[in-house]
């Protein structure tokens, strides 16, 4: 049997100030300024072992992923939302509804191999795309997370890559 993820979630989904978060992340001003913030959120992430982000306590599960740079061989971290389904994490390239896929992506379809900060632990990963009615399913329970990701979907032409992150 595989090990469970360990999971954190800071405070509840259905507080008051994370209700207003999730509504105003869907909008384009609101992506904006959670995209002007990801910087600053990646080192509060970093510096307090995934325990801790920017946005605050809304309930959302939020890991740092490292992957590996297809271009640079750099390692690149990135905080994202996750659903967590005990043994696999899954995450979703939104990137805010924008034309193009985050480079994470593309870094995860040329080296699978990645490390997932959660809960105050580094673990490492591998990941596999996940598509079809398969990735529907899991979009679903994205939108329950945050509505913000069927504005997301609404934006773009593009398909929003999904991937299963499992222990190595």
């Amino acid at each position: 049997m595989t090990t469970p993820f360990p999971q954190r979630q800071w405070g509840s989904p259905e507080s008051p100030p994370a209700r207003l978060a999730n509504r105003f992340a869907g909008t384009r001003i609101g992506s904006k300024v959670i995209r002007a913030l990801t910087p600053l959120d990646r080192r509060v992430l970093e510096r307090t072992d995934a325990r801790y982000t920017v946005l605050g306590p809304i309930g959302a599960p939020v890991i740092l992923l490292t992957t590996t740079g297809r271009r640079s061989g750099q390692q690149r971290t990135q905080p994202l939302l996750c659903v967590h389904d005990g043994a696999t994490l899954y995450v979703i390239g939104s990137n805010f509804g924008g034309a193009h896929h985050p480079a994470w992506t593309a870094n995860l379809l040329a080296d699978p191999n990645a490390i997932v900060s959660i809960a105050g632990k580094r673990i490492p990963v591998t990941a596999a795309r996940v598509e079809g009615a398969a990735a529907e399913s899991i979009f679903e329970r994205f939108v329950e997370i945050t509505g913000a990701y069927a504005a997301y979907r609404q934006r773009t032409d593009r398909e929003l890559r999904i991937f299963a992150l499992t222990r190595v």
